[in-house]
């Protein structure tokens, strides 16, 4: 018998049946895109308007009153490139800028390795490391103002400062900390090597964690010590996040406020007068009032080499990040 074939004509094999095409922009469009983002804008529009509110709003006021001359009290007036003009001609500048200069090369030579390689020996510490890493961070939870002040008094200048005490047990007279204007900086990097160090040991102690243990233990059963290891395996592995921390360094030891103002004021001799602080003899100790309009414009002058300096370190470091 011959089977009989009761589908319509025209209709073959396929049970599925013919598929319609899928109408374009239905699915996927712009409508339907940002109808999607709209619950991640609701959420992120709180901290958006804060953010733009306390960073972008004085930032944009900033560049504003870099042009004006005003005194936050008087109605400002525009004055153009005069604010620019001034604090290129303030001779103090140029000692600002070196002495900023000394400090950020001083802190990267002493302040740089040193959480590097504490926390390569803490990583080989197979007990009590969390011991370690809480008194290396114990100095980021002292408040700073708290920690300058305590080390003005190990910086005392008598034979009954903590320093001077410990140099006497060696025969060595007392020192100037302070007031030497040859050890004055030195001295004050060594205070914020202390108080900063604590806080990129733990990054790099989460870093350590990342690299692959076999590693090290092959590293071990061929020989290898405590620096052939931290040369050959961990600074490779860890090469992006210290070239991230190298700029960060950088960038924050431009601004250094806080020692200088608390130890010496800029002294002895503007041997410390740093650019941050220049900035504040504008705003607050030049005139009734200040010449805020002279420290904006130092302000962004600053801010304008530091992002210049950070795009061109990132254009040079982006194939050693990789």
């Amino acid at each position: 018998m011959t089977s009989t074939d009761t589908r319509p004509a025209g209709v073959t094999g396929d049970r599925t049946g013919p598929r319609t095409a899928a109408r374009p922009g239905r699915r996927g469009g712009p409508l339907a895109r940002a109808r999607a983002g709209l619950p991640t804008l609701v959420f992120l529009a709180p901290m958006l308007v804060i953010f733009g509110v306390f960073s972008w709003l004085p930032i944009g006021r900033a560049v504003v009153m870099s042009f004006q001359r005003t005194n936050l009290v008087s109605d400002p007036v525009f004055v153009g490139f005069a604010n620019f003009q001034q604090v290129f001609a303030d001779p103090q500048l140029w000692t600002a800028a070196q002495n900023t200069l000394y400090f950020a090369v001083l802190a990267l030579l002493f302040g740089y390795p040193v959480p590097l390689v504490a926390a390569v020996l803490m990583s080989e510490v197979r007990k009590m490391r969390g011991l370690f890493s809480a008194l290396a961070y114990l100095p980021v939870v002292v408040p700073p103002v708290v920690a300058v002040l305590l080390w003005k008094l190990f910086y005392d200048a008598g034979e009954d400062g903590v320093f001077n005490t410990v140099l006497g047990w060696f025969g060595i007279g007392p020192v100037a900390w302070l007031q030497d204007a040859d050890i004055v900086m030195p001295s004050l990097v060594l205070e914020a090597t202390w108080a900063a160090a604590g806080g990129t040991v733990i990054i790099y102690l989460a870093a350590l964690t990342g690299v692959d243990p076999s590693l090290y233990e092959a590293a071990e059963i061929d020989g290898g010590g405590v620096w052939r290891k931290l040369w050959h395996i961990t600074l490779p592995q860890l090469r992006g996040i210290l070239l991230v921390t190298f700029i960060l360094q950088i960038i924050g030891t431009a601004q250094v406020f806080l020692e200088p103002f608390l130890f010496t004021d800029g002294g002895p001799a503007n041997r410390t007068l740093t650019l941050l602080l220049l900035i504040y003899r504008y705003a607050f100790t030049n005139s009734l009032g200040g010449d805020y309009g002279a420290a904006a414009a130092l302000s962004l002058m600053l801010a304008v080499v530091l992002t210049g300096f950070s795009v061109l370190y990132f254009r040079l470091t982006r194939s050693w990040s990789s």
